[in-house]
C-alpha cells in the first residue's frame, strides 16, 4: 500500500513537472515569435518577384540599423506591408515621368525589371526626414509604397525580412 502511494505521488510529480516544462516552452515560444521575430503572410504583389502573394515572411524585429536595399515589413493603416529601402534619413530622392530615379544625385538602376514612375502626392526632389526611410516595392508599376504613403517612420518598421517560405499550391 505504501509502495502504491509512493508510485502515485511520483506520477503526480511527473505530471506537474511535464506541465511546468510545457508552460515554460510555450511562454518562451510566445516571446520568441512576438518580440524577436514576426511570422506573417505576404499579401499583394508589391514586392514581386522577391516576395509573392501567400509567401510566409520571417521578420527579425530587433534590427537596429537598416541599410539601403534591405527588405522590411512596416505597418500601415491597411496592415503589414513589405518594401525595399531605397533611401534613408536626409537622402534626397528624385523621380520623373520617364521612369528614372535618383538618390542623392546618383542614377539608380539595378535588377528591378519595372520602371519607377513618380506618383501624385510627393513633390520631387524629396528629402527623407530624419528617422524615416523611403520604401519602394519591386513591382514598381503596381506597388503601393512611399510614393503614396510618404516616408515610413522607423517607429512603423516591424523589422527586416530575413527569410521567406514559399507557399505554392497550399
Amino acid at each position: 500500500m505504501i509502495a502504491a502511494r509512493r508510485a502515485r505521488l511520483s506520477t503526480h510529480a511527473g505530471y506537474r513537472s511535464l506541465l511546468a516544462r510545457i508552460l515554460i516552452i510555450a511562454a518562451a515560444g510566445y516571446v520568441f515569435f512576438t518580440q524577436l521575430f514576426l511570422i506573417t503572410q505576404v499579401s499583394g504583389m508589391d514586392m514581386f518577384p522577391a516576395l509573392k502573394d501567400g509567401d510566409l515572411a520571417i521578420v527579425f524585429r530587433m534590427q537596429q540599423e537598416y541599410a539601403k536595399n534591405d527588405v522590411i515589413a512596416y505597418s500601415t493603416t491597411e496592415g503589414v506591408r513589405f518594401g525595399r529601402i531605397v533611401a534613408r534619413g536626409n537622402d534626397v530622392v528624385f523621380m520623373d515621368d520617364s521612369g528614372t530615379w535618383q538618390v542623392n544625385g546618383t542614377m539608380q538602376s539595378g535588377e528591378i525589371l519595372y520602371p519607377t514612375y513618380a506618383l501624385e502626392g510627393i513633390e520631387y526632389p524629396f528629402r527623407v526626414p530624419e528617422n524615416c526611410v523611403f520604401v519602394l516595392g519591386d513591382y514598381r508599376t503596381k506597388a503601393t509604397d512611399s510614393r503614396i504613403y510618404g516616408p515610413i517612420s522607423l517607429d512603423d518598421v516591424e523589422g527586416k525580412v530575413i527569410t521567406i517560405l514559399r507557399r505554392r499550391g497550399l
